[in-house]
């Protein structure tokens, strides 16, 4: 049974996100879970302006994802920054050319998540999800959240991330705030979750 993992970040945020994920579905006996990133659509340049450079390099080593490895996983789990209440252009890009795929029928039936990063409180985590759940019907994924079992997206006393349609953290306007602990616990129960059901649909 296969969890692929399929993310952006641009100052290592959502890959924080990704690795708990990664380490919720592999808790499920028999997984097999790699972790892929899209393809950089920023210049160097433009990359460097924005000071991302350095925290790319975290992450450097993770391959970059065929939208040919999505038809041979049983569960993908994608995450992203926000973008104005939507995915970020770089995923969009990557999303865009699955149209073969579409064609195909070739991802029908297959188990789809989000999970995502977002600079404020109310910044878009639940838009940018559910907006990203379009395409993943589309495709004819089975969409799965992050159910209330997961009682730390229903906590008031701090601020975090979290919700029923998928895990989620907030960066901060300045990306200094990396993911809290319950932030990354409920990444880790979304990726066991999605795993969980995949392995059922499999069975």
């Amino acid at each position: 049974m296969k969890t692929l993992i399929v993310f952006y970040s641009t100052y290592g945020h959502v890959y924080e996100m990704a690795k708990a994920v990664a380490q919720g579905a592999e808790q499920i006996p028999g997984a097999e879970v790699d972790i892929r990133q899209v393809q950089e659509t920023l210049s160097a340049d433009v990359l460097e302006k924005m000071g991302a450079v350095e925290a790319k390099k975290a992450f450097s080593h993770v391959p970059v994802c065929t939208v040919e490895e999505l038809e041979k996983a049983d569960a993908i789990i994608f995450g992203t920054p926000t973008r104005f209440g939507n995915m970020c252009g770089q995923m969009r890009q990557f999303l865009d050319a699955t149209g073969q795929q579409w064609a195909n029928g070739s991802l029908i039936g297959k188990v789809g998540s989000v999970f995502v990063s977002t600079a404020t409180q109310h910044g878009g985590q639940e838009s940018t999800i559910l907006s990203f759940h379009t395409t993943l019907l589309h495709h004819g994924f089975v969409v799965v959240g992050l159910p209330y079992a997961f009682q730390g997206q229903m906590r008031i006393d701090e601020i975090t991330g979290g919700s029923p349609y998928g895990a989620s953290t907030i960066a901060g306007g300045d990306g200094a705030r990396m993911p809290s602990e319950n932030e990354l616990e409920g990444a880790r129960f979304q990726g066991k979750h999605v795993a969980e059901i995949a392995a059922k649909l499999a069975g």
